[in-house]
């Protein structure tokens, strides 16, 4: 663990403090999962085989790719629909009206914002256009809400000099 005394469990059981060696696990699948004060619990699927097998668990590594399906609106009317995808590079929209796409870093964006009660997604690239997005498929803000929560807690974290796992 990048995280020395990080609470080690294998299939639910409590195993050990980081850095923990054990011996006699059974070759197979097997769920690691891996807590630290301050940090969010890791967790992964390892297939072990026989012989030595050593598994990294890494609470300072920043994961993201999360996506949403949208309906951006047009400021005269109208829209179109794609979806809205987040990675560690950044935010893009992909949608079938090529002039709405687009590709930012998170060092573009002036504003990310959920307005819950107007049901929308709001991007704003520096000094440029504003894009504003609804849920397609829901009446509510649910969605978008989690979205922008995830991206931004990823911001968040690689601002503060976490490693983006690539």
């Amino acid at each position: 663990s990048d995280v020395p005394g990080a609470s080690i469990f294998v299939d639910r059981e409590f195993v050990g403090t980081a850095p923990v060696t054990l011996k006699g696990l059974a070759p197979g699948s097997k769920r690691i999962n891996a807590s630290a004060e301050g940090f969010d619990g890791v967790q992964r699927a390892v297939e072990l085989t026989a012989g030595e097998n050593t598994v990294a668990m890494r609470f300072k590594e920043v994961r993201l790719d999360a996506s949403v399906g949208v309906a951006h609106k047009h400021g005269m009317g109208g829209g179109c629909q794609g979806t809205l995808r987040a990675t560690i590079d950044g935010l893009s929209y992909d949608t079938s009206n090529k002039g709405d796409a687009f590709t930012l870093r998170y060092d573009q964006l002036e504003a990310f914002e959920v307005n819950y009660l107007e049901k929308n997604l709001r991007v704003k690239q520096k000094g440029g256009k504003t894009w504003n997005f609804t849920d397609r498929a829901s009446d509510n803000a649910d969605k978008l809400f989690v979205f922008q929560r995830d991206v931004q807690a990823a911001r968040d974290k690689l601002a503060k000099g976490y490693a983006a796992a690539r």
